[in-house]
Order: structure tokens, then sequence, then C-alpha cells
């Protein structure tokens, strides 16, 4: 099967995924809208990403090896690939919350959901997900669709403050690719790492440490699209080894840099 890339997937070169950018009121919480569809059924690859994720599906069905998925569902950050098939003729709306979106919307503690594909119900209201599940099958384009998610969100958005600490914590981790101590971080923003890994993986979800991991990770797959060389990239973001470098990939991709490097 030929596959391409995106961020966040390595997927079927005929699967429909296409990016709508929210409304002004979500852009601080919500990275994108995500339309996505395929009319053969198929497997493919979801990557650690930086952001919890929810599904709906307005059509078809999608699973993972563990079993069926629920029509609506959340995602929560992993350090470790996921494998999804999709029935033939599935249609999704996917949110793509940013690194401390989820908790403008949620009650639950975000690290409580880390490595999880949930039913959205476990989150929110089930008769307003049902609600939500029905209007999006009767809407007959890709904008209606996003009108009814964003308006989804927006009656869930609560009126709280971003936690600015954590919020400094994720903006040192992005500087540095990932290549950060967490020492480090809670020297520079005067506070010990016991309080600021609480803090983070309630907002974040998961530690820093894990985090950074995931950050260093979306570096390297945006550096094999260029002319380094795989040595190059290795130490560039501070592996130790080519040995370290090839089992942290494996980790988060289920392949080798080589191998994955072939097919971009």
């Amino acid at each position: 099967m030929k596959c391409s890339w995106k961020p966040y997937l390595w997927y079927p070169i005929n699967m429909k995924f296409d990016a709508y950018i929210p409304c002004e009121r979500l852009r601080p919480y919500i990275k994108q809208f995500v339309v996505s569809e395929n009319d053969a059924a198929a497997a493919y690859k979801v990557f650690p990403s930086t952001g919890m994720v929810i599904g709906f599906q307005y059509r078809g069905q999608l699973a993972t090896e563990h079993g069926q998925l629920a029509s609506a569902g959340i995602t929560g950050m992993s350090d470790s690939y996921k494998v999804f098939r999709n029935s033939a003729h599935t249609g999704t709306v996917l949110i793509y919350f940013t690194e401390t979106g989820f908790t403008h919307f949620a009650a639950h503690p975000a690290h409580t959901l880390f490595g999880l594909s949930l039913s959205l119900d476990h989150i929110f209201d089930r008769h307003a997900v049902q609600e939500v599940e029905e209007k999006l099958a009767e809407a007959g384009t890709d904008r209606l669709r996003i009108k009814v998610t964003e308006q989804f969100l927006l009656s869930r958005l609560k009126d709280i403050a971003t936690d600015k600490l954590v919020m400094q914590a994720v903006q040192l981790i992005y500087q540095s690719n990932g290549n950060i101590r967490i020492k480090e971080i809670s020297e520079r923003l005067f506070i010990s790492q016991s309080p600021l890994e609480m803090r983070f993986r309630k907002v974040v979800g998961a530690t820093p440490k894990k985090f950074a991991s995931i950050v260093r990770f979306n570096a390297v797959l945006k550096d094999l699209n260029h002319a380094k060389t795989l040595t190059e990239i290795c130490y560039a973001h501070q592996f130790f080894d080519q040995a370290h470098f090839i089992k942290d990939f494996r980790q988060f991709t289920g392949d080798t840099p080589e191998n994955f490097k072939r097919f971009l």
C-alpha cells in the first residue's frame, strides 16, 4: 500500500486529510480541525503528538488492535505509535488540541488520559455527544461539519486562566527541540521539580520529560525530510549514540529511521 506522511500520522496515499483553522475564539485552545475520509478499508499509523485529539465518526467505523472504537472518542497523549483501521467509506472530524487546550473544556486532569483512547461520553455528557453525532451525520459539507464541532466546543469552553508557568515550560521545551533537562526548566522558572511536574502533567497530559521526548521525536521527523544524514540527525538532537536513536525512533514509529526515510 502506498502511503504518505503528514504531522501526526502515516496514512494511505488516497486518504483525504483536509485541515481547517478554528474560529478566533477557539484558536488559543485548538490547533486545527481535520476532516478525514477514506473510501477503502485501510490501516494507518498515528504517531505521538503534543496534544490530545477528539474524533467524531460521521460515517463508517474505526478500530485499533484492541477492538472497535466508539463513534465519538478522545485519544490522550502517548509515547508510542498507534495503528488504526477504518472500514470502507469512513468519515471523521478530528479536533487537535493545543498543548494546554484540553483543560479549558473538561474537568478531567489531562494525565489520566495518557496512552488511552476512550469514548467521549467519559468526558462530556452523553446526550450532548449524541446530538453532535446526529448533526454531523446530517451535514452535507465539511464547512457545516466544522461549524457543528465548533459550536459543541464553544458551549463547553470554560472561563479559566491558562497556567502561565506551564506555558513557559512548554515554550522552553520547544525552543530546545526537546533537548533540555527538566532540572534546567525548574531552575529557570524558579520552581522545584516536583510541583512543576505535578502542574505540567495535570494541564498537558504527560510529564515534562515525556513531553520533551515527543517534541524531540517530531523535530527528528522534520529533519528526515531534509538532506541531512542519519548520523547528523542523531547527534543534532543529542542522542547518546546511534543505538539509542534507533531504539527511540522505533518506539515512536514502529520502524527504523533508515526504513522510514526511504518512503519520504
